[in-house]
């Protein structure tokens, strides 16, 4: 699969909300401790999704989706702070990959996305959050992420079960 990597506007959030919204209850159907419960209503995770549309529109998020033709087949977004003392840094966001998706190297590109877009928006310090001894460990580490530590019960999993959460940080220009 080659997939096609587009930073969401206004209009691209609105004709890709429906597939947002499928791929985020893909996502935690598929186990991903992303902030949501199982079972995940489609109607919850569009109205999630077009609230982060407004975060977007006012630049506090930026939002890129990978399609393969018409579909959203993966997501990732940067947050950026609204504090004068923090505005060097953003938090990596909602990285997920459609489970049909998975295996091709598709998380990798949207995290390289993201750095890229970091590094160009003068951005020295990214930061990210991930359920412990999850797969999406192997690809921060892999991708030269630090591993800052553990905070043990930080997030329940999609079956309500109460897991570690492990924090990266990263300095996108490689410094």
């Amino acid at each position: 699969m080659t997939a096609t990597v587009r930073r969401l506007d206004a209009s691209g959030f609105a004709r890709a909300a429906g597939d947002l919204a499928a791929l985020l209850v893909d996502t935690v159907d598929g186990g991903a401790s992303i902030g949501f419960l199982a079972p995940l209503d489609t109607a919850e995770a569009l109205a999630w999704w077009r609230e982060r549309a407004e975060g977007a529109a006012a630049g506090h998020l930026a939002v890129w989706a990978a399609y393969d033709g018409d579909r959203v087949v993966g997501t990732v977004g940067l947050a950026f702070p609204d504090k004068p003392n923090s505005r060097h840094r953003a938090e990596v966001v909602k990285l997920m990959v459609h489970r049909e998706a998975r295996g091709r190297g598709l998380g990798r590109t949207l995290l390289t996305t993201a750095e890229r877009a970091a590094r160009a928006a003068g951005v020295t310090l990214l930061h990210l959050d991930t359920e412990t001894d999850s797969p999406a460990e192997h690809l921060y580490r892999t991708a030269g992420w630090t591993r800052a530590g553990v905070i043990p019960d930080y997030a329940a999993d999609p079956a309500g079960v109460l897991r570690p959460t492990t924090l990266y940080y990263k300095h996108p220009a490689g410094g």
